[in-house]
């Protein structure tokens, strides 16, 4: 076993989006496990946009990257010692090892994965807190109804082409919204989307909003949120009465700081969403996936059996190496990736 590891530390706070200098990359020696804990060489490593919320210094559901921290995030990877009796070397685990080679847990909080399955990469992506979130954000909150039309942003995306596949099998209209015509046609062709429209192909929410009003003729009875921006502004004002608005993130707004607490839309006043909320009766609920892993073993029995059997599509994005990471990243946040976003460590 070799005597040190690597990770990548956050070096400073970011003001505005991430830079290369925002991250370290670093040595240190190699952690052991104490009584009960768990040494994990690390294999793949998800990116996920919640990380740019954990680099800022301001109250959030959860703490903030302290400077020198290691970079929060969930991983697979092969146990290598154990002192714990449920896991051996060799064993495949997911847990939150962070941005690094290696990392010691305590077991309670592993997950064995059996790599016979099915490729671990999906406890990262379609089978792991990405596709849970689509799955359970949709089905606890948006409520959907056989015949009803749901808009979901990031479509391409793990939790977004989640929303829509899951949509389509319980009967409605599926319209998804993505950033250029490849992961249009990605969305349509792919995931079996009813229609999907490139944001970057219109100027203005009003633009946008037109071109939807087109795909959803009916209206829109469930808008799945994680985006936020130009694209709440253009679906706002298209709700039903007593539509449903799950609300899971807001990425176009991280940068500004404070996980969008920063952020200034001039066209996206409190006044005109509080009374759209109340002429509409919308029902808006926002959630954080941690609160609800106690539903989790349901969606595995829901959603894996139909992954194994192709009836849920997934795309894999992976990066090679972790000095590679932080470009990753910042690619993650600009929508450069096409589905989900993994570095391979090993």
């Amino acid at each position: 076993m070799p005597d040190q590891m690597h990770h990548i530390a956050l070096a400073s706070r970011p003001s505005g989006a991430p830079t290369a200098e925002n991250f370290n990359y670093e040595a240190k020696p190699m952690p052991v496990p104490g009584e009960g804990e768990v040494l994990v060489r690390v294999h793949y490593i998800s990116l996920d946009p919640y990380m740019r919320g954990r680099m800022d210094d301001a109250k959030s559901y959860a703490d903030p990257v302290p400077i020198g921290g290691t970079m929060e995030a969930g991983g697979v990877g092969e146990v290598i010692a154990s002192n714990s009796p449920d896991y051996k070397p060799g064993d495949f685990v997911f847990g939150m090892l962070g941005w690094a080679t290696h990392a010691v847990q305590p077991a309670k909080m592993l997950r064995k994965l059996d790599p016979a399955q099915g490729p671990i990469t999906a406890a990262l992506g379609v089978l792991g807190m990405p596709g849970f979130t689509g799955w359970h954000g949709l089905t606890e909150y948006g409520r959907p109804k056989a015949g009803e039309t749901l808009v979901v942003a990031a479509a391409t995306g793990p939790v977004g082409s989640m929303v829509g596949q899951v949509a389509k099998s319980m009967g409605l209209r599926a319209v998804g919204i993505a950033g250029g015509a490849d992961k249009c046609k990605l969305a349509t062709g792919t995931f079996g989307f009813d229609a999907c429209l490139d944001h970057r192909a219109y100027d203005s929410a009003s633009d946008l909003r037109k071109a939807l009003a087109d795909a959803c003729p009916d209206g829109i009875d469930i808008y799945f949120e994680n985006v936020g921006g130009k694209v709440l502004e253009a679906v706002l004002p298209l709700m039903n009465n007593h539509g449903r608005i799950p609300i899971c993130g807001m990425i176009s707004w991280y940068n500004a700081g404070g996980l969008g607490a920063g952020a200034s839309d001039q066209g996206l006043t409190a006044p005109a969403v509080w009374r759209t909320i109340l002429v509409r009766f919308l029902s808006v609920n926002g959630f954080i996936i941690s609160n609800h892993w106690d539903r989790y073993p349901t969606f595995l029995a829901e959603v894996g059996p139909k992954v194994a059997a192709g009836e849920i599509a997934f795309l894999e994005d992976i990066a090679e190496g972790l000095e590679n990471a932080p470009d990753a990243f910042m690619g993650l946040l600009q929508g450069k990736n096409v589905g989900k976003q993994i570095v391979k460590i090993v």
